[in-house]
């Protein structure tokens, strides 16, 4: 039988994309999501550190919530927006482009 590679499963929290470990880039499952997760954002892609999901899990309707607040659209912890300006504002300082 050939070896057939499948895309790797993903999981959507609060509108950004991360793999079924809930990480945006991960090397266990080959996942990066930073591309999807900037265009979706509104920014053009730049080579970044990925952004953190916090401890969440699913409520009855599958949707992920933070464990924090339990809240599926938790501002606080789900500010994906905010993390991912903060983390292109340091890869710029750092000369990554």
């Amino acid at each position: 039988m050939a070896d057939t590679q499948t895309a790797p499963t993903t999981v959507e929290v609060n509108d950004a994309v991360f793999c079924t470990h809930l990480k945006e880039v991960c090397t266990d499952c080959s996942f990066d999501g930073r591309e999807e997760n900037d265009g979706f954002f509104g920014f053009d892609f730049f080579d970044r550190d990925p952004i953190e999901c916090p401890t969440s899990t699913q409520n009855k309707e599958g949707a992920y919530q933070c464990k924090k607040h339990g809240s599926a659209g938790c501002t606080q912890c789900y500010g994906w927006k905010k993390q991912i300006t903060r983390a292109r504002t340091a890869a710029k300082k750092a000369g990554r482009k």
